[in-house]
């Protein structure tokens, strides 16, 4: 008799009709059921002004901060034959890992919309760079990462840009990945200067961020570079030879080694000595929500589908007022067949020109469904939404049948063995930009579906499970499996067990979607025998699984991706339960 008692939400799932509709493909297309509300954004990435200038000029040098540290800083500036023109300008800028806008320093490709920013100062914008203290060029020691130090470096290089003779004292902020994240960190200082901040693919909260469900995956520890790599970066103006650079980079070598201090706060409160704090909470941009909403200042972010940080921009949304959301069909910090620059132009124009480009009287909300028809995910119709899911997407429950069946009501315990040596059997990339593959476990698999199905917001599994040991790494995979059995992975999550206990999120969240404290007080080791309940969320989606397709959930106890598989995963024997008093079943966000 299974040892878990508690009530639990749906404790007793029957297949009901509503679920088999779903399962068999009835309900009404997608398309056909979407509110006015979801419609095609016309404007967006469409803002083209003609360009006032045709040259710029580029200039580096170091800047000074309160302690002495330099920082090293790039300029772009609007020219006139081959001259800086003359006039004041609003200025936009990044806080990066160097001043050269490399891939490597975590923003995209070159190509893409961050990383051809400065190619707004033909639009009469200033752009700076500016490398973080411990990086790139910059002097100093990095402590940790996107913490206090290099928030209050942020809030003076912005209040040094507003006061320079070509600064017309309006300052907006953007970038990708960490430098979305020191984005975000700059706007938790308030500089009065500080007027817009468009930020893509960053952690709302660190520890939900990096190691969800209690486990860390594919999204690496940060920069720890070597000196040669430190050299291998362009000098600032006057330094032809790289003796400053060399300085700089032999600096860096006291930096914290990131790796460490994650390893170092296996829980959401652990302290961690080698930087004396609490650090997922100093790190993380929530802990100063109060701040962010107090300041006022608009924020666009930016994301994408197939990015692990989708769900931390989402989280944005729902607690900073004002806030909008852009959310493609991409990998991390990418924008493929998207103008982001464009887009970036208009928001920045509202906010930093004063001009009415339209974009405070349109929904808050642009996304794009990606569809199981369309392998490269790209030319999609945008949708706009006031709200997060959208209106109109409804939970839908569906047991995982005893049988192997998603949406039976079949009793039954299914098994399988944990093997820690096997490896993605396709290439899924690196990196941020790495795609879950699942690997070993077992399936449930649907009904070909009769219609054009649309699943939009946040999948929660609710799964029943017994060890045979005390703890293990659980991982949960929606997936669309085409008729010739092409096999795309939808959307994950991942829970570990001894992390389960839930309790009220200390920020916004959309409806029904769990959250786990994963305090040191809260880790809770199995007992021999023991069923318990998991209970968590996958990262949010928007998906159109079309006609003659199957949806399928996959559950495994190993994910290639993962930084810190348990000492003694191999060979764990995980059970998931489909009987009464301890069901198993998958909560699908259907529109």
């Amino acid at each position: 008799m299974p040892e878990d008692t508690r009530p639990r939400r749906r404790r007793t799932l029957l297949v009901t009709a509503v679920t088999l509709a779903l399962l068999a493909g009835v309900l009404v297309a997608a398309v056909t059921t979407r509110s006015e509300e979801a419609t095609a954004a016309s404007s967006l990435g469409a803002y083209r002004p003609a360009s006032q200038y045709h040259e710029r000029v580029t200039e580096s040098f170091y800047l000074p901060m309160r302690d002495g540290t330099r920082l090293a800083v790039a300029l772009d500036r609007p020219a006139v034959g081959g001259k800086a023109a003359p006039g004041r300008f609003p200025v936009l800028w990044q806080h990066s890992l160097s001043i050269d806008r490399k891939p490597e320093d975590g923003a995209g490709p070159k190509t893409g919309g961050i990383q051809t920013m400065p190619t707004l100062t033909d639009n009469g914008y200033v752009v700076a760079q500016v490398a973080r203290r411990g990086n790139g060029q910059s002097f100093g020691v990095r402590r940790g990462y996107n913490d206090r130090i290099e928030a209050l470096d942020a809030y003076e290089v912005t209040e040094w840009l507003a006061a320079q003779p070509w600064s017309d004292g309006n300052v907006g902020i953007y970038g990708c990945s960490n430098t979305g994240d020191a984005a975000m960190h700059a706007l938790t200082t308030r500089p009065p200067h500080l007027k817009a901040v468009l930020a893509g693919c960053f952690s709302w909260d660190k520890y939900d961020a990096w190691r969800a469900g209690g486990i860390s995956a594919q999204w690496g520890f940060g920069p720890s570079r070597t000196i040669e790599q430190d050299m291998a970066n362009n000098p600032v103006d006057g330094d032809a030879d790289k003796t400053l650079l060399h300085e700089a980079a032999v600096e860096h070598q006291q930096s914290t080694v990131l790796a460490d201090l994650w390893r170092s706060m296996p829980y959401r409160d652990s302290f961690s000595p080698l930087v004396a704090s609490r650090f997922w909470s100093e790190g993380s941009v929530g802990t100063y929500a109060d701040q962010i909403r107090r300041s006022g200042v608009p924020v666009y972010v930016i994301g994408g589908w197939r990015d692990e940080l989708r769900g931390q921009g989402i989280a944005t949304l729902l607690n900073v007022p004002g806030s909008r959301l852009l959310i493609g069909p991409w990998k991390h910090c990418e924008n493929a067949g998207f103008a982001l620059v464009e887009e970036a132009h208009r928001f920045f124009d509202q906010h930093l020109k004063g001009i009415d480009t339209g974009i405070d009287a349109e929904p808050r909300i642009h996304y794009a469904t990606p569809d199981s028809d369309v392998p490269d995910a790209t030319g999609l119709a945008w949708k706009s939404a006031g709200t997060w899911p959208p209106a109109g997407s409804v939970a839908q429950p569906a047991q995982l049948g005893g049988d192997g069946v998603l949406g039976s009501a079949s009793s039954g315990t299914r098994a399988f063995t944990v093997d820690t040596t096997v490896r993605c059997p396709v290439d899924v990339g690196s990196g941020p930009a790495a795609q879950p593959c699942p690997v070993g476990g077992i399936a449930w698999t649907g009904p070909a579906l009769e219609r054009d199905t649309e699943l939009t917001g946040t999948p929660v599994a609710d799964l029943s499970v017994r060890l045979d040991r005390g703890d293990a790494h659980v991982f949960a995979y929606l997936e669309d499996i085409a008729p010739d059995g092409t096999r795309t992975v939808i959307t994950d999550g991942r829970q570990q067990v001894s992390l389960r206990a839930e309790q009220p999120a200390p920020y916004a969240l959309p409806a029904g979607v769990p959250w786990q404290r994963a305090y040191a007080q809260d880790a809770a080791p199995v007992r021999a025998g023991e069923v318990v309940r998991l209970h968590f969320a996958m990262l949010p989606t928007s998906y159109q699984v079309r006609a003659g397709h199957r949806v399928q959930v996959t559950v495994s106890g190993y994910d290639t991706r993962e930084t810190g598989v348990l000492p003694d995963a191999n060979g764990t024997r995980i059970e998931v339960l489909s009987e009464p008093g301890a069901p198993s079943s998958i909560s699908l966000p259907t529109t």
